[in-house]
């Protein structure tokens, strides 16, 4: 039966009907089967390998163009469980930033532990989730955590204590080596920082890096490594010099898997150096601040790059002088998502929390990058991919 109005029309017009109807059908059911066959392979993306490790590439990560190891996440840090100084100010919103990170293409994170506790608490996510890594070691700033097992001032008590928190920490990476599923990829966070005295002196941040490079030489790990300010800059070279004269080459691991130094702010000459003795160079929003900073990570070669965000902080601010490149940033969707105030966020929103550095924002850091060198987002990218890949094994 034809449908009312068309039973009056020519023949011709009612076989062009019946054309137009069989077009439109065979048109849908094609776009069911692209349909399907592309949940299909989404499906696919994020099931586990044969060796049950899914790599940490999700299907949104497949389509993003662009992959990402953050060298330099702390997720450790409470913020990324709503916790503020101590309260509560919204949800646990741990696993939207995971995938937030995953939809903006990092696949892999190396979190960073900046103390005994800390390290322990690093290891165990990244034992808990696919694609986290964690270093372990302790921070020049928190140095005074060597100390403070003693029970008196007296030199023994202080040896004491230095030699349990030490012991410890050599222990937390015997433990994870021998366990099988070893996800400790370096030592550190460690190093000197004058910037910050009144949290730790001059005096134990000097007696308390030395170890832990000979615990890295002992483990055939790079090195997480932290130099802030000139002053720091020299005490640190001298202390990697010293250390190496100390090891034969066998010994030491080789140039360009030595270590990072992540986080740099210092000058073109002091970035060079560091670079001659074998270390890479880990840029952030905080390594972009000034256009001093600019023309330093201009110069960074190419081969000793890598790429981190050292969330919760270092965001790219709009007083930094790189914060003029983003305005032209691509897939802003994911490398810049909306924020709201902590006071106000919900899980449900999906949103970031202002003022709360996340990892999904790395391509930002790529994006500063690629325009200073004025070459393209891919190249920084494949790049940064590949100097951490080498530098650490196990990603």
């Amino acid at each position: 039966m034809w449908p009312v109005g068309l039973q009056r029309l020519p023949s011709i017009a009612q076989r062009r009907y019946l054309q137009l109807i069989h077009q439109k059908t065979t048109q849908s059911i094609t776009h069911a089967k692209v349909h399907h066959q592309t949940s299909l392979r989404r499906m696919a993306a994020i099931q586990p390998t044969p060796n049950g490790d899914p790599d940490g590439i999700t299907a949104d990560a497949q389509e993003m163009p662009y992959t990402f190891i953050d060298i330099g996440s702390n997720l450790g840090d409470p913020v990324f469980r709503g916790e503020y100084h101590g309260k509560q100010a919204h949800p646990d919103d741990f696993e939207q930033i995971l995938t937030r990170a995953r939809s903006a293409g990092v696949v892999k994170q190396i979190l960073t532990g900046d103390c005994l506790n800390g390290s322990k608490e690093v290891r165990e996510l990244a034992r808990k989730y696919e694609g986290l890594y964690a270093t372990v070691g302790c921070h020049p700033c928190r140095a005074n955590e060597f100390e403070a097992g003693a029970k008196s001032d007296s030199p023994a008590e202080v040896d004491r204590s230095a030699k349990e928190y030490l012991e410890a920490l050599d222990q937390l990476i015997a433990e994870d080596q021998a366990s099988g599923q070893s996800r400790v990829v370096a030592v550190g966070e460690c190093g000197l920082d004058y910037d910050r005295l009144s949290h730790c002196s001059k005096e134990i941040q000097l007696r308390y890096f030395p170890p832990q490079l000979e615990l890295a030489t002992k483990y055939k790990l790079p090195l997480f490594l932290h130099s802030r300010t000139s002053e720091a800059h020299v005490d640190f070279v001298r202390i990697i010099r010293a250390h190496e004269a100390r090891h034969t080459a066998e010994e030491l691991l080789p140039a360009r898997k030595k270590g990072v130094v992540h986080s740099f702010t210092g000058t073109i000459e002091e970035m060079k150096e560091l670079v001659d003795l074998g270390f890479s160079i880990g840029i952030n929003g905080c390594s972009l601040k000034t256009e001093d900073n600019l023309e330093v990570v201009k110069a960074v070669p190419l081969d000793r790059l890598m790429l981190e965000t050292d969330c919760p902080w270092c965001e790219i601010r709009p007083s930094h002088a790189s914060h003029r490149f983003l305005s032209e940033l691509p897939l802003k969707h994911a490398f810049s998502p909306p924020a709201i105030k902590k006071e106000k966020h919900q899980v449900a929103d999906e949103k970031m929390v202002k003022g709360r550095n996340e990892p999904c924002t790395i391509g930002q850091v790529a994006w500063v990058v690629s325009k200073l060198k004025g070459i393209p987002l891919a190249e920084v990218t494949q790049s940064a991919w590949k100097n951490s890949a080498d530098m650490f094994p196990l990603l």
